[in-house]
């Protein structure tokens, strides 16, 4: 169809057919820009994630403490903590203490320090607690070694007893509780009259 054609067909058209061709072309016209508008590529929307976030690794975690629980208590041994626990910690990891026990003669709110023994006493019928007194924190006292207190080291210094003797001194302490007198010591497997004789006068309870 020309365009004179076209003009011709157009002059011929009342005015309500040219307003309805008018409103048909634009119909038209719109519904392909809804189309091509649809046609284009959406982006993705990432959502933030509703569960509870994980804990940040960065935070460390507390410090591990090897404790020896030893003495008066119903279960001896190593027992694992953390910084902040306290003897009564200690105590309490062990089963708890036996009767008998003099806890009196102990810092129960002490904290607890790596590598090192809680000892829980027994008392004596005379009312004071075996393995008590002024002890230092390496089991000498008065020039005299503690046997209730000494670290196997300490006990290594006295004359005859060696690394598997000063072991089992301290591995019958752990088992037996303290020891209530230096006689006791010959209760310990290796130990006889001869080597208590030698270190009597060296060792104290």
């Amino acid at each position: 169809m020309t365009n004179g054609s076209l003009r011709e067909r157009l002059s011929t058209l009342s005015r309500a057919e040219l307003l309805g061709l008018t409103l048909l072309l634009c119909a038209t016209l719109a519904g392909a820009a809804v189309w091509y508008l649809r046609s284009l590529p959406k982006p993705v929307q990432v959502r933030a994630g509703t569960g509870r976030p994980a804990e940040t690794s960065g935070s460390p975690s507390p410090a591990v403490l090897l404790v020896d629980v030893a003495g008066w208590v119903r279960r001896p041994g190593v027992y694992e903590f953390h910084e902040g626990d306290r003897v009564i910690d200690a105590i309490e990891a062990a089963g708890g203490a036996r009767s008998g026990a003099a806890l009196d003669s102990l810092n129960l709110a002490a904290p607890l320090s790596d590598g090192t023994q809680v000892l829980v006493p027994r008392s004596t019928p005379g009312g004071a607690s075996a393995g008590t007194g002024p002890a230092s924190a390496t089991g000498v006292t008065s020039g005299k070694v503690n046997i209730n207190t000494a670290s196997a080291t300490d006990l290594e210094a006295l004359p005859g007893i060696g690394e598997v003797l000063a072991q089992r001194i301290v591995d019958y302490r752990t088992q037996n509780g303290p020891f209530t007198s230096v006689d006791q010591l010959l209760d310990v497997s290796g130990i006889g009259d001869a080597i208590l004789a030698e270190i009597r006068d060296r060792v104290t309870v």
